[in-house]
């Protein structure tokens, strides 16, 4: 059976190419049903040129719990199996985090717990300005907190004495991209198990 993956973005959903190509390439069981977007953006050109579906709802005016009860009608509507939140600058409200648990995926750009709560380049700016000598990236199931969800995986990157937040940020993409496809191939086959905080693959 197919996995039906939704994406949610506001941005440019830049590592959201590493998965249609692999599916498009035979290695990925996947087929992504949709893009939702909350504004217009990048990632709305990216869904066309490979003929996805694209879901525009704006955001603005509306409550959180509001607008994610629209997201949500439509994603049941076409039968999403999970949902990846790829440069996605929404928090999801506890109803729709409750109806969707353990199957929404987010991708950040640090080594939670550390550096949680900011996004993109903010995130990337803030570990070179605290020194550290190592960044990467951590895709987590979403929870009802900032950046608090159960850790699927994390992979690291090396900081280089020149390191600038453009190419860490490109650094730090290479691995998310890496870290998706494989969290992806093993939630289709049924070899991610959460316990609790825990997060079991069965590899």
């Amino acid at each position: 059976m197919t996995l039906r993956l939704a994406i949610l973005a506001s941005t440019n959903a830049t590592d959201s190419q590493a998965i249609i190509d692999a599916i498009s390439e035979g290695r990925l069981n996947a087929e992504i049903a949709c893009f939702v977007v909350n504004r217009e953006c990048g990632a709305i050109e990216r869904a066309k040129r490979h003929n996805i579906e694209v879901i525009l709802i704006p955001s603005k005016g509306k409550e959180r719990e509001e607008y994610d009860r629209l997201v949500d009608k439509e994603l049941k509507k076409r039968g999403v199996d999970l949902i990846l939140a790829i440069g996605y600058m929404r928090y999801f409200s506890p109803w729709f985090v409750n109806e969707w648990r353990n199957r929404i995926m987010n991708i950040h750009p640090s080594l939670l717990p550390a550096f949680a709560g900011g996004m993109d380049k903010n995130v990337h700016k803030a570990v070179l300005d605290h020194g550290c000598k190592v960044s990467g990236c951590t895709l987590h199931f979403v929870d009802e907190g900032e950046d608090t969800g159960p850790i699927i995986m994390q992979r690291c990157v090396p900081i280089d004495e020149d390191e600038t937040v453009d190419s860490l940020k490109e650094k730090v993409q290479r691995a998310e991209q890496e870290i998706l496809l494989k969290a992806i191939d093993l939630y289709a086959q049924g070899k991610i198990k959460v316990e609790g905080r825990k997060v079991k693959l069965l590899i």
